[in-house]
């Protein structure tokens, strides 16, 4: 059955990162805690994992194609997320579970109240 739901899990966030640039963070990290039993840490480490590849290589492929991609802006961001991930993933380690929680589920309200209240 994990075998299936991690399936049906990457094929919804791979879906939802097409189409709408969301993934990690937003579908994966979530649906691995409440459909997998994952604690945040390890929820978080296999998404990244799980995420390196597909979503970078095939999803900026299609963009790229279409010429929806602006190279210096991604360079600038990439070079951001390396830099955060690693600062974060140390943070993640220092603090309690229960904070990682309540931080991931503030930061999903409060996108989602942006995204409903934006004009």
């Amino acid at each position: 059955m994990h075998l299936l739901l991690s399936a049906l899990i990457g094929l919804s966030a791979g879906l939802l990162s097409g189409l709408f640039g969301i993934g990690g963070g937003v579908i994966v990290v979530p649906a691995l805690i409440l459909l997998l039993g994952l604690d945040q840490r390890t929820a978080t480490g296999t998404s990244l994992a799980a995420l390196l590849l597909p979503v970078g290589i095939l999803g900026v492929l299609a963009y790229a194609r279409e010429g929806a991609v602006r190279w210096p802006v991604a360079a600038l961001v990439a070079l951001g997320l390396l830099l955060g991930t690693f600062f974060g993933a140390r943070l993640a380690w220092q603090l309690p579970e229960g904070a990682l929680r309540v931080g991931l589920a503030l930061l999903l309200i409060g996108v989602a109240l942006h995204l409903l209240l934006r004009r």
